[in-house]
């Protein structure tokens, strides 16, 4: 029973880290090859994993020798735009200026049920309105909907605008988060005394706490 439990975590800790080392995309971001590792990692940690007689090696190697071919045909992908092409494929332009290109819907099987459903969940219901629609590589289909039928902003308006950035995280869950506060050059006492005057004497009771875009403290103590 121990060596199974051993032999799970060391197989299970060497995929999470293979997986790691291929990137943090979601699965629906995938390029085609990267799933068919991402299955076959699966596959391979499972059999030394159940049956105590499979050499561990057995399943370590193979996992392995996986993870630098995956690496090997990014770094590829990466530098050679003609090899990129081969493994990854090309986007292709399904709509372009309000019409369907029926070829590229044929060649890339896919159909109008299947187009319509991703154009409304882009928030273009209507192909007329539609400049570009290009199927990614990744199967996502990116909508350029036409000038006339875009959102207004505030460039169009000539409407000033400020820099904002990102909101900076401050304390979760009672816990302060030392390495944005350094970054953010916010002071410990500052931050102490800004809750203070909420009635909150301790950064263990709050929930939530960060400097959103404008400079301006957000929090939200624990409940009790």
């Amino acid at each position: 029973m121990i060596l199974v439990i051993i032999r799970t975590l060391i197989l299970f800790t060497l995929v999470v880290i293979a997986l790691r080392l291929m990137g943090q995309r979601q699965i629906g971001q995938l390029q085609p090859y990267e799933l068919v590792v991402i299955i076959l990692l699966a596959d391979l940690a499972v059999l030394p994993m159940a049956d105590t007689g499979v050499p561990l090696i057995s399943g370590i190697l193979p996992i392995f020798l996986l993870l630098l071919f995956q690496v090997a045909i990014s770094y590829t992908g990466l530098k050679s735009q003609w090899a990129r092409g081969i493994i990854c494929g090309t986007p292709a332009v399904l709509i372009e200026n309000g019409k369907i290109i029926e070829e590229e819907l044929r060649r890339n099987r896919y159909n109008l049920n299947e187009l319509n459903e991703q154009l409304r969940a882009k928030n273009v219901p209507n192909i007329a309105d539609v400049e570009f629609a290009i199927l990614e590589t990744s199967g996502d289909l990116s909508v350029i909907p036409k000038s006339q039928k875009r959102p207004l902003n505030p460039e169009d308006l000539k409407i000033p605008t400020k820099y904002e950035g990102l909101p900076i995280t401050l304390i979760i869950d009672g816990k302060l988060q030392q390495k944005n506060l350094i970054n953010s050059n916010i002071d410990k006492q500052w931050l102490q005394t800004e809750l203070k005057k909420f009635g909150i004497d301790s950064f263990k009771e709050v929930l939530f706490a960060s400097i959103d875009t404008e400079g301006k403290l957000y929090y939200q103590a624990k409940s009790t």
